[in-house]
């Protein structure tokens, strides 16, 4: 049988490029757009059998595409991995009004799509100006009453804080603006400055016109006591859910499933093995076109690098580590491999351990990617 996970299908095309992103990404060029199209029919043809539970369709800004492009996406997506349907189908979406009309949100739920992601980022509008987006507050309230009038019941928003500017009262006028709008789920990012962007050059400039750590972790406590006062469940470090609404395909993720990518820049976790496309549109589109190799790279996980992994996206999540489970699995008593690095981060306050799992604190998850990369580098 063949191996069932995540599907992801990136389509990279913007109608402008924000000055923090470090994605994927291009302009869209019409010509350039249904030739790549053409390249991931060519893709999904080709590709290694695989049962898909979940097809997440990302960017770029998705809707940017017509809604008969992304209806022929999802259709040939499902007929090669998914004959039955999927379980949960997820589209990131631009909140920008011309990219939202009720036609286009009708067409996506026609196709199949049952879960909206809009990249809201923030509700206040001079730290939509420096993130470089065109939407406004009132475009993000229209595009998610024009999602919930065509009948979608699961709707998702991402939030950045850190945005140089931000303080905690704004972050907080935020918070109160998405759950204004009655979200399923919530996701919070802090900014991150990615080398080569705009972002980068300012920072390089500017240092101290960006948050502080103090400040970003005041303003993540802020949101982890908003939310979940509101009744989200906090059930990985930067995603927030009501009941039942958790993001199957991110889930998939988190408990180190597999998972096949298609498009330019994708990423495959598919036998042990994380492969990951090349970041270059006219190179993945030649060869998948002309049914040649897809450049990109690969990395065989063995040992404890494999083990280090599962660990990793274990403890971001609120369940962390079933110790249980996890030797059953990986063939490694989690206790004992791990206790130099479960005794220092335990010393430190980031960690809860019991005999039946391992999972981060409170105080852990403001230094998670610390706690987790102990986890990764341990080589026992």
């Amino acid at each position: 049988m063949p191996p069932q996970g995540g599907l992801y299908v990136h389509l990279p095309f913007c109608p402008y490029i924000c000055p923090y992103c470090d994605f994927a990404k291009w302009p869209l060029h019409r010509s350039r757009a249904e030739r790549y199209l053409g390249a991931l029919e060519a893709e999904i043809a080709h590709a290694p059998d695989f049962a898909a539970r979940t097809l997440f369709l990302g960017g770029g800004t998705p809707n940017t595409l017509e809604n008969a492009q992304i209806a022929r996406v999802v259709e040939r997506a499902r007929s090669r991995f998914a004959p039955g349907g999927f379980d949960e189908t997820t589209i990131e979406l631009n909140p920008d009004r011309d990219l939202c009309a009720a036609a286009a949100f009708e067409a996506y739920r026609a196709c199949g799509i049952g879960r909206f992601s809009f990249g809201v980022q923030s509700f206040v509008p001079e730290e939509l100006a420096t993130l470089g987006r065109r939407h406004s507050p009132d475009e993000v309230r229209e595009a998610v009453h024009r999602a919930r009038e065509a009948g979608i019941t699961n709707v998702s928003l991402d939030l950045i804080f850190g945005t140089p500017g931000q303080t905690p009262a704004s972050w907080l006028r935020s918070l109160e603006a998405a759950l204004a709008l009655e979200p399923d789920h919530v996701s919070t990012y802090g900014l991150t400055v990615e080398d080569g962007t705009p972002f980068a050059d300012w920072f390089a400039r500017s240092p101290g016109d960006f948050s502080a750590n103090d400040l970003e972790a005041e303003l993540y406590g802020l949101a982890i006591d908003v939310l979940t006062a509101a009744g989200f469940e906090h059930y990985e470090i930067s995603n927030f859910a009501r009941p039942k609404k958790r993001c199957l395909h991110n889930a998939n993720y988190w408990a180190n499933g597999e998972y096949l990518g298609l498009g330019v820049g994708a990423a495959s976790f598919l036998g042990g093995v994380r492969s990951v496309h090349a970041r270059e549109l006219e190179a993945y589109s030649a060869a998948a076109l002309g049914g040649a190799a897809i450049p990109g790279e690969d990395e065989c996980l063995e040992g404890p690098a494999r083990v280090g992994e599962a660990a990793m996206l274990a403890l971001r999540t609120a369940e962390g580590v079933d110790v249980a489970a996890f030797a059953e699995r990986y063939r490694v008593d989690f206790h004992t491999f791990y206790r130099p690095v479960i005794e220092e981060m335990q010393a430190l306050g980031a960690l809860d351990v019991t005999p039946a799992r391992v999972r981060l604190t409170r105080r852990g998850r403001f230094v998670a990617n610390d706690v987790c990369g102990a986890f990764v580098t341990f080589a026992g």
